[in-house]
């Protein structure tokens, strides 16, 4: 980077800043926390994509695709049940979430339950969000200190600082614009990333041979049990349904987006463009991780850079494999495109990592405040609400750059160690709100049984908890299956403990008054969404033939 490029991020820092300032602006709970709800379809989808699509995938997605042993096209299969999961969030969470008029969703489970299983689940969450965004921050800083030679240290304390700051001045507008920006942002260096890889990989003679057919593979046909068995169709079709059902609407990260929202009709409108856009977008990011990974190959001293820093920087967590290849995308930015450009796309990869941080901290402030401060009787003062409130957003930013240092120097992907840890908790949390809407025989007891068994099950099998405990059962299943086997211990349990301990409460199921009719069934946005699941079914097929 020469001057230049320092001064783009600068400017853009500087710029996030005032833009906290220019949203300092909130009266109370419904402002600081849903933006008065009073935000449309458009920042909402964007600022929902940009969590989701974010630094971590720009920089994760490609290697996986370009460079990752084992890896390729079959990242795609992260997309195959997308439009299914918004349908289903669609016709049956957001309505009676939304209508309930909640700020944390956990209050939710609390009108059916009890308020220990609301505080289970609000602690459950907190913990894996906290967990997951230690690992984003840390790994965007380790990179950055490899390929620009700043210190972790200080490029963590840049990205908390400034997102601690700016969302603790603007609250939920300020995070929602901010996304925004960052997905365009990041959706240009995107197109800046593919223009000069095709260049430059056509100016070192192109594909002698076209592109590895084992990398051009998008479906495969296996379970996920077993040493080697991952990305098969199955797991990603049925686990990766519950994951996303769970993550977009029983998530307070996402679903704070969607209670944003003015009305239904924008909750609609912004599911349908997050199960229409995320597939574009990630087969873009395939298609740069195909290229750039052909570039390294037709390139010998890319690959030597990336083995020198993966060397320099990572040397025991690689050993024997030799290079890392999250450090790939961006090796090739600082490498090979010109001045200007290499400071926009830093201040991407930065801002994307503010944005994912900043969406995590408003959100773990929000349940705090609401589950531990503004409980029940216990009703705060405006005011004494919004001192608490930033309150709790300089805490958690402080919490989450503690868990930053927590993990890191694993071999696999960031992003699927985040995935990892938060599958552990998708399936307990997202039955909790199923049979919060729909059930008349489960009761708190039996609830909080089922989240704490299958929390602890699921903890067991986790292979990267396995890892990170150093522990060895001889037996491995793909982490996306534990969205499922989360779904059905705790069902089982849950309904279990309920009929031994016979006690269904007071508190009534809200069925009769959320159950989609069979005219919503009939609205077009079901029809879009599933014949959308069948074009990325038949597109992900036919990728071998079309790139072949």
């Amino acid at each position: 980077m020469n001057t230049l490029d320092y001064v783009i991020v600068a400017v853009y820092l500087i710029g996030f800043l005032a833009m906290g300032y220019f949203f300092k602006d909130n009266k109370d709970s419904k402002d600081y926390f849903l933006g008065g709800r009073s935000m449309g379809w458009f920042p909402l989808s964007l600022s929902t994509m940009a969590t989701q699509l974010s630094a971590i995938s720009f920089i994760s997605a490609p290697a996986f695709v370009g460079l990752k042993l084992g890896g390729g096209m079959k990242w795609l299969s992260f997309e195959f049940a997308v439009p299914l999961a918004m349908l289903f969030i669609m016709l049956f969470i957001i309505p009676p979430l939304f209508r309930s008029g909640v700020v944390s969703i956990y209050e939710f489970v609390e009108k059916k339950f009890d308020t220990s299983t609301r505080l289970i689940l609000s602690v459950v969450f907190q913990i894996s969000r906290a967990l997951g965004t230690g690992v984003m921050v840390y790994t965007i800083a380790i990179i950055l200190q490899a390929v620009l030679d700043i210190d972790f240290v200080y490029t963590i304390l840049i990205i908390s600082v400034i997102t601690i700051i700016y969302s603790w001045q603007g609250g939920m507008k300020a995070v929602v614009w901010g996304d925004a920006i960052q997905m365009i942002i990041l959706f240009l260096g995107l197109l800046t990333c593919l223009f000069y890889g095709w260049r430059l990989l056509d100016s070192h003679g192109g594909f002698a041979n076209g592109f590895e057919t084992d990398r051009l593979q998008a479906i495969d046909f296996n379970w996920g049990i077993g040493a080697g068995e991952e990305y098969g169709f199955w797991p990603m079709l049925i686990g990766g349904f519950f994951l996303y059902v769970s993550y977009y609407g029983c998530d307070q990260t996402q679903a704070q987006r969607m209670l944003s929202a003015k009305d239904e009709g924008t909750i609609k409108k912004l599911l349908l463009a997050n199960g229409l856009l995320r597939f574009p977008v990630v087969l873009l990011y395939c298609t740069i991780g195909l290229i750039i990974g052909g570039l390294v190959t037709a390139a010998p001293d890319f690959m030597a850079e990336i083995s020198s820093m993966t060397q320099k920087y990572f040397p025991k967590e690689f050993a024997q494999s030799g290079t890392k290849p999250d450090l790939m995308i961006p090796i090739f930015i600082t490498k090979y495109l010109p001045h200007g450009f290499i400071g926009l796309l830093m201040v991407g990869i930065l801002s994307a990592a503010m944005s994912s941080l900043s969406s995590t901290v408003n959100s773990l402030s929000a349940v705090s405040v609401e589950d531990f401060f503004n409980r029940g009787k216990k009703q705060l003062s405006p005011k004494k609400y919004m001192l608490i409130s930033k309150l709790s957003v300089i805490f958690w930013g402080l919490v989450c750059m503690a868990c930053s240092f927590l993990f890191g120097g694993s071999k696999s992907a960031v992003i699927e160690i985040i995935n990892a840890i938060g599958s552990v908790f998708y399936g307990p949390v997202l039955v909790t709100f199923l049979l919060a809407i729909f059930s008349k025989k489960v009761n708190h007891i039996g609830m909080n049984a089922g989240i704490l068994v299958a929390v602890l099950v699921n903890l067991v099998f986790s292979k990267t908890m396995q890892n990170i405990f150093g522990l060895d059962f001889g037996f491995e299943i793909f982490w996306i299956w534990l969205n499922f086997t989360g779904v059905v211990l705790t069902l089982v349990i849950a309904y279990a403990v309920s009929y031994c301990t016979s006690d269904y409460g007071k508190k009534q199921n809200m069925t009769a008054a959320v159950l989609p009719k069979w005219s919503d069934f009939k609205q077009k946005e079901v029809y879009i969404l599933v014949a959308f699941f069948l074009f990325i079914l038949i597109s992900s097929y036919c990728i071998p033939y079309l790139f072949g």
